[in-house]
């Protein structure tokens, strides 16, 4: 994302700006763990962040759960290339089960507004992110990534860190700006400090189900992102896909790179490590990678420009 550049202030005055009120933790065993400010997490509706019409918030109810369906539906399906199955196509909605436990990241528009079924005007709901502490997915049915990747293992390891999965993230077409990403990462970014979330992990996705269409991209991901051996982790052996398809003199890196989605180059970006292998999604047409960021191996960058100048739109 080139979004990102150098901030103004060090990562404790940045911390202290976005966050009053804060409280630090204290170490814990194993070693010291980076300090957290404490917060009240936030409310279901709550602004995160605003610039002009634009606004992050939680879903406030179902209803706005449903648009942002309705939403991943638009992009998934109409846009790029899911297959919809028969009640998928009926409600026009990208829906799981794990829609209900969830907290619904939204940028709303409120100069775009949508009548609704009662003939009241709301503002447009223009992307969304999904969100699944560890807590929660502990309740339920555990994270939707450990259907492609050995999650848990990882989670397991490390008892004292509390994960964070994101997850289904699109932006209608018209909106895919700096400013939208902007907001989106600000609203994750509060969110990563209000609940004290020490690990990012998710599924990213390459368009194309042919690993050896992607073999450039996806032996550029092995040789330069793949996680050390303490943050490694496996795709599910009945569908693990090679990565390292190419020798790393093979791999034209520019070339990769420059063909890799926004979204997984955003990821690289704010330091983010690859998993061990790939897995092809044929529903969603897609090949996934693991994504994992341990907020301690944050970019800088990331975290002043978006804790520091995205904290004045708070």
């Amino acid at each position: 994302m080139s979004i990102m550049r150098q901030g103004l202030f060090s990562p404790r005055k940045l911390v202290r700006r976005f966050t009053p009120g804060l409280r630090t933790d204290t170490a814990t065993a194993g070693g010291t763990r980076p300090s957290h400010p404490h917060r009240v997490p936030a409310k279901t509706g709550d602004t995160l962040g605003r610039i002009g019409s634009l606004e992050v918030r939680l879903a406030r109810n179902f209803k706005e759960v449903r648009k942002a369906q309705r939403l991943r539906y638009d992009v998934f399906y109409d846009e790029m290339s899911a297959i919809a199955d028969a009640n998928t196509m009926a409600t026009r909605r990208d829906a799981d089960p794990f829609d209900a436990y969830c907290d619904h990241l939204l940028v709303v528009d409120h100069a775009s507004l949508k009548r609704n079924k009662l003939g009241r005007l709301k503002p447009e709901i223009v992307g969304t992110y999904r969100l699944l502490r560890q807590e929660v997915a502990d309740q339920h049915n555990g994270f939707y990534t450990a259907g492609e990747f050995e999650i848990q293992k990882l989670v397991d390891a490390n008892p004292d860190k509390r994960f964070l999965e994101l997850g289904r993230s699109c932006v209608l077409k018209p909106y895919r700006n700096k400013k939208t990403v902007e907001l989106l990462w600000h609203g994750i970014w509060s969110y990563v400090l209000r609940h004290k979330i020490d690990v990012l992990l998710g599924c990213a996705s390459i368009e194309g189900t042919n690993p050896d269409a992607l073999a450039e991209r996806l032996s550029f991901l092995h040789h330069n992102a793949r996680a050390p051996e303490e943050w490694r982790v496996r795709a599910v052996t009945d569908r693990y896909v090679e990565m390292n398809r190419m020798p790393a003199d093979a791999v034209d890196a520019k070339a990769a790179l420059r063909a890799l989605p926004p979204l997984v180059k955003g990821y690289l970006r704010l330091g983010a490590f690859i998993g061990d292998g790939a897995v092809v999604d044929n529903q969603f047409g897609t090949t996934d990678v693991l994504i994992i960021v341990p907020v301690t191996h944050l970019n800088t960058r990331y975290v002043n420009y978006y804790g520091a100048d995205a904290s004045r739109y708070s």
